[in-house]
C-alpha cells in the first residue's frame, strides 16, 4: 500500500452478550448483504468463503463469525483493537440492533468510552 496509504476498515458489531439473539441480528445482516449485493458475494468468495457459506439466503455460522463481533463492551473492543493492532489506522464501527431501522443510539452511549478511550 505504501507509507502514506491510510487503511479505513469496517467492524460490524452487535452489544449483546446473548450469543444465539446476538448471532440472530448478525446473520439477518450478513444475509442481507450476500443475496442482494452480488459484489459482497464476490468478496466473500475471494476470502476463502464458498456457496455452502451463502446458501439459501442464509449465511453460515463460520462467515457470520468472521465478518460480526458480539458480545460485550469488552469483547467488542478487542476486535476493534485487532484490527488497528494489525495495521488499520481507522476502524468505522457499525452497531447492529435488532431494528435496523433504528438509531443504535444506546449501544453507542455504551460502547464510546471503550472504543474512543475515555
Amino acid at each position: 500500500m505504501g507509507p502514506d496509504a491510510f487503511l479505513g476498515v469496517e467492524q460490524a458489531v452487535v452489544l449483546d452478550t446473548d450469543v444465539d439473539r446476538a448471532r440472530e441480528v448478525a446473520t439477518q445482516h450478513v444475509g442481507f448483504y450476500v443475496t442482494r449485493a452480488p459484489h459482497q458475494a464476490a468478496n466473500m468468495r475471494r476470502l476463502g468463503f464458498g456457496d455452502e457459506d451463502m446458501a439459501g439466503g442464509r449465511p453460515s455460522r463460520r462467515l457470520v463469525d468472521a465478518i460480526v463481533a458480539y458480545g460485550d463492551v469488552d469483547a467488542l473492543h478487542a476486535r476493534v483493537r485487532e484490527h488497528l493492532d494489525t495495521g488499520a489506522d481507522h476502524v468505522c464501527v457499525q452497531v447492529l440492533t435488532e431494528d435496523p431501522a433504528a438509531l443504535p443510539l444506546p449501544q453507542w452511549r455504551e460502547l464510546a468510552p471503550a472504543l474512543l478511550g475515555r
